[in-house]
C-alpha cells in the first residue's frame, strides 16, 4: 500500500494504481489517472460529515483551478482569510459549506454556477499568464505564453 502525500492530503493510501520508478535521485512514483482519483477524492471530501480541514479545503480550491484571491472572491472574503484557514483549518461553518458547493458547481459545469467558476477561472489564468523567452543558436527570439501554475499553488 502507498501513503500518497503528493496529493496534498495525508490521509490517502493507494492500494493499487501506481507504478514505483527507481531514478538517478531515488525512487519515484507514478499514480495512473491521478486526474480522475483527484476528482474523486474531491467528491468523497464534499460527502464528509465533519467540517473540512485547512488541507482539504486547499486541495478542493486547487481541483476548482481557485488561487486564493480566486476563492476569497467568491466567499467575499480577504484573500488573507483564505490563507488562514487553510493554514490553520479554522474554517466558519458557511464557508466550509459553500466551498464544498463551489466544488460540487465546479464538477457540474453546465450549471450557472459552474459557469461562474470556469469565468473565474478564465480571468484568472489572463491575470497569471507566464511570458517564457527563448533565443535561438542564431540570437533570434521566441516566446511562449503559458499559465503560471506557481500562482495557483
Amino acid at each position: 500500500m502507498y501513503h500518497y502525500t503528493a496529493c496534498g492530503l495525508d490521509n490517502v493510501w493507494l492500494t493499487n494504481g501506481y507504478v514505483e520508478k527507481a531514478t538517478a535521485y531515488g525512487k519515484a512514483v507514478a499514480v495512473v489517472n491521478a486526474d480522475e482519483l483527484h476528482a474523486l477524492l474531491g467528491c468523497d471530501l464534499v460527502k464528509k460529515k465533519v467540517k473540512l480541514s485547512g488541507k482539504e479545503m486547499r486541495f478542493l480550491r486547487v481541483q476548482m483551478g481557485l488561487s486564493q484571491a480566486g476563492l476569497a472572491s467568491l466567499h467575499g472574503v480577504t484573500e488573507q482569510a483564505i490563507s488562514l484557514w487553510e493554514r490553520q483549518g479554522k474554517i466558519p461553518l458557511a464557508n466550509d459549506r459553500l466551498t464544498r458547493l463551489y466544488y460540487l458547481a465546479h464538477v457540474a459545469k453546465d450549471t450557472p454556477l459552474g459557469k461562474a467558476i470556469e469565468r473565474l477561472k478564465t480571468v484568472e489564468s489572463l491575470v497569471h499568464q507566464r511570458i517564457v523567452a527563448t533565443n535561438s543558436a542564431r540570437h533570434v527570439w521566441s516566446s511562449k505564453v503559458t499559465e503560471d501554475e506557481t500562482a495557483l499553488a
